[in-house]
């Protein structure tokens, strides 16, 4: 079980559906800790991800708590009874917090779609392509940071690679696809390799070009994560040099809105394929 002192985005997760599941019960930690016969330490820890929980405890929670979504109980009890670590937590203390929230977010995902404007998405980027990003950074990232921050980049492309890859939609802006990040030779490899994996069941490539002109989303990458139910959906944005997470339902709608624009305004995959050919020819 992860420490209590560096909960995982799932341990973080259930225990904001747990909170919520309580309140909309009208329940108070006092009240719920006392339906489970146990003290409001345990309740408020539970509910800040600072220690994991069974599944058969959030069966029982769900029950006292009287929810009547069945389908949103399992998911909980599923996430709760799932004790395995991933490849992220090697990276634990090492690495910003961030780093393994996002590789965690897409592992567990039931498919992903993501819009993407200055850069080609993490999951896709070869190791040259990502070195050439992270040497970019201000101040100068210290040596071994930046070789662990290129190696976590290149191990997120083991979603697309396992027996059971997660089904991915990617809407590239045509600015990402032109820039030369690492210069020519790198951006035309890289070019090479989404073209390769555009042609991979389950992944859909779409590229968004100039004349598309404005779209709402322009300002940020959006990625969407679909859950096990739609209320445990979350879309991950980055402003700046900021990653946030959002899971209320009126902002998963207007991001799902958002990405379901930006897709219609961009060109079809077999389009996106004849510009990515043209791109890297000029290269």
């Amino acid at each position: 079980m992860p420490s209590r002192s560096n909960p995982t985005a799932r341990q973080q997760r259930l225990g904001v559906e747990l909170k919520k599941m309580r309140e909309a019960a009208g329940l108070s930690t006092e009240q719920a800790a006392a339906l489970l016969e146990t003290n409001r330490t345990v309740i408020t820890n539970t509910e800040a991800g600072r220690h994991g929980v069974s599944a058969e405890r959030v069966r029982r929670m769900a029950c006292n708590y009287e929810c009547p979504d069945a389908d949103l109980i399992e998911a909980l009890a599923r996430m709760a009874g799932d004790r395995s670590k991933g490849w992220w937590e090697e990276y634990r203390g090492v690495l910003p917090p961030t780093f393994l929230d996002i590789a965690e977010l897409e592992w567990f995902a039931n498919s992903l779609r993501m819009s993407t404007m200055m850069h080609i998405p993490g999951p896709f980027q070869t190791e040259a392509y990502a070195r050439a990003l992270f040497a970019a950074a201000i101040p100068a990232l210290p040596g071994e940071e930046f070789e662990r921050r290129v190696a976590h980049r290149i191990r997120r492309c083991r979603i697309l690679e396992r027996a059971e890859p997660v089904p991915y939609t990617a809407v590239i802006h045509e600015a990402a696809l032109r820039i030369e990040v690492g210069g020519r030779k790198v951006l035309r490899e890289q070019l090479e390799s989404v073209l390769e994996l555009s042609e991979r069941d389950g992944i859909t490539v779409q590229a968004l070009p100039f004349a598309a002109g404005a779209f709402p989303g322009s300002g940020q990458t959006i990625l969407y994560a679909v859950g096990d139910v739609p209320s445990l959906d979350v879309v991950q944005l980055d402003r700046t040099m900021v990653a946030e997470f959002l899971h209320v339902e009126a902002q998963l709608k207007k991001f799902s809105l958002q990405l379901d624009q930006m897709q219609r305004d961009a060109l079809s995959p077999d389009d996106t394929r004849s510009l990515i050919h043209t791109i890297a020819r000029q290269l």
